[in-house]
């Protein structure tokens, strides 16, 4: 199959061949699904376009202003609403066409994909701490639905942002647009998608802070590959985020982090006996606030989406070190964990140290600041 994953230093999203196993009647037919949330709350979803005329798309200036897709899930009263699909057809379509998965993994699973919140859901009443999500340099934003489900469902508003023209299968008002600047990492670094990325999710928390569900005085940002480092810029230039978390991401190193900061990496470019990704010992010396540095040794770069399980439920591929569920339980508990105690003030002890219910999480770093 192929597999979505992220070159080195750059983070640069790519396409890796890797064997296909035989096909099976079972396999081609099997319904695909995301694990349950494990909060007390059913979760809602809403989807919406925004738009920043003060910005110039970057990628594409003639497109006009700056154009983002946003999706939050947030709690619900059960019952209430419609199942959201995975995916749009078309955004199915589009992520088939460019993955070559093969024909098990189909645009119709896609969109069929068991998902676990709900279109139309009336929201509980009360306001919410707000954590954005931004995915990796060409992955869509429903690639994190179990990390944003999840956080729902223990009462966080999660919004998914695709940023246009970086993902293969982003559906805007007009269509799917393309991946404009699929190639430009390789020509101009990920700095600049990095800030550009930074000044999206400001504008996105912009426009999210004074929505009567959005406690505007607590909020964090996560990403994945690219948007993790997108969410250190984000927090470096916006003072109102207040923590952030960098999932298996580089990091630019020039400017102080002086908030709660976590960096949770994968073994395929973080590993303890050395990174293929040197830009994490840069910034660390320089991450002033609460900090914390955790590995899953046996993990791969997408371990904290949701594609590694899908790709496993279609039956396409070879098995991988790291369980694909265990490792979105892994994302999901210590992305938690960690706005628990940073959004929330309820200390954490897995963000103390190893913890024997999790033996394949590595934290590095005994120096760092107490709790």
């Amino acid at each position: 199959m192929r597999k979505l994953r992220a070159k080195s230093a750059v983070a640069v999203t790519a396409l890796c061949l890797l064997a296909l196993s035989t096909p099976t009647a079972a396999a081609a037919t099997a319904g695909l699904s995301l694990p349950a949330p494990t909060g007390r709350d059913a979760v809602g979803r809403t989807t919406f376009a925004l738009t920043d005329r003060d910005r110039a798309d970057p990628w594409v200036p003639e497109a006009g202003p700056r154009r983002l897709m946003v999706t939050v899930y947030y709690p619900a009263v059960r019952g209430t609403g419609s199942r959201a699909p995975y995916l749009d057809p078309a955004e199915a379509t589009a992520f088939v066409d460019f993955a070559q998965l093969g024909p098990r993994f189909t645009a119709e699973r896609l969109v069929n994909t068991r998902t676990w919140s709900r279109t139309g859901a009336r929201p509980l009443p009360g306001r919410r701490p707000l954590v954005l999500l931004s995915p990796g340099f060409t992955f869509p934003r429903h690639s994190l639905t179990a990390l944003a489900e999840d956080l729902a469902s223990r009462g966080y508003l999660a919004a998914t942002v695709d940023h246009a023209f970086e993902s293969v299968a982003a559906k805007f008002p007009g269509g799917v647009l393309p991946c404009a600047a699929c190639e430009l990492p390789g020509k101009i670094g990920h700095a600049p998608i990095a800030l550009n990325r930074g000044l999206d999710l400001s504008f996105v928390l912009g426009e999210l802070r004074h929505h009567p569900l959005v406690d505007q005085h607590h909020v964090a940002v996560v990403g994945h590959s690219m948007g993790g480092d997108a969410a250190a810029t984000a927090m470096r230039a916006d003072p109102r985020v207040d923590a952030g978390v960098n999932l298996d991401g580089p990091m630019l190193p020039p400017d102080p982090l002086d908030r709660p900061f976590l960096l949770f990496g994968s073994g395929e470019y973080h590993h303890p006996d050395g990174s293929s990704d040197p830009s994490w010992d840069a910034v660390w010396p320089r991450m002033s606030g609460w900090k914390r540095r955790l590995t899953a040794p046996a993990a791969d770069h997408n371990f904290c989406t949701d594609l590694n399980l899908l790709v496993q439920q279609a039956g396409v591929g070879q098995p991988m070190p790291l369980d694909p569920a265990r490792g979105i339980q892994l994302a999901r508990t210590y992305v938690a964990a960690f706005v628990d105690q940073h959004l929330r003030g309820i200390p954490q002890r897995l963000l103390t140290g190893p913890a024997p219910e999790f033996p394949e999480i590595v934290f590095h770093h005994d120096r760092r600041p107490p709790p």
